[in-house]
């Protein structure tokens, strides 16, 4: 079992930068890839951007790429979203998430999640 807790969500403004952060339990973070997603009102949760074990390989939603970074520390067993240029439609509750087997891009592909940080963009 997997816990994950999230931090470093907040109020910007536009064009603001946040960096989140999901700490996780265990000494088997290195084996699971992992990612981020987020969830408006409204709306389903959809996926942001996921990294494989080692850190070498980042997969982006087109509408994040170039201004979001996910990067692991797994001396730390955290992993992080680094958002610059945030737009007010980036308003959401972040989530990150622990796969067993491969990494995903859909939420079905995750096994653990946490409980979610707010991350609200103003204009």
């Amino acid at each position: 079992q997997v816990q994950l807790v999230e931090s470093g969500g907040g109020l910007v403004q536009a064009g603001g930068s946040l960096r989140l952060s999901c700490a996780t339990s265990g000494r088997t973070f290195s084996t699971y890839p992992m990612g981020w997603f987020r969830q408006a009102p409204g709306k389903e949760r959809e996926f942001v951007a996921a990294i494989g074990r080692s850190g070498g390989s980042t997969y982006y939603a087109d509408s994040v790429k170039g201004r979001f970074a996910i990067s692991r520390d797994n001396a730390k067993n955290t992993v992080y979203l680094q958002m610059n240029s945030l737009k007010p439609e980036d308003t959401a509750v972040y989530y990150c998430a622990a796969a067993k087997f491969t990494v995903a891009v859909e939420v079905r592909g995750y096994d653990y999640w946490g409980q979610g940080t707010q991350v609200t963009v103003s204009s």
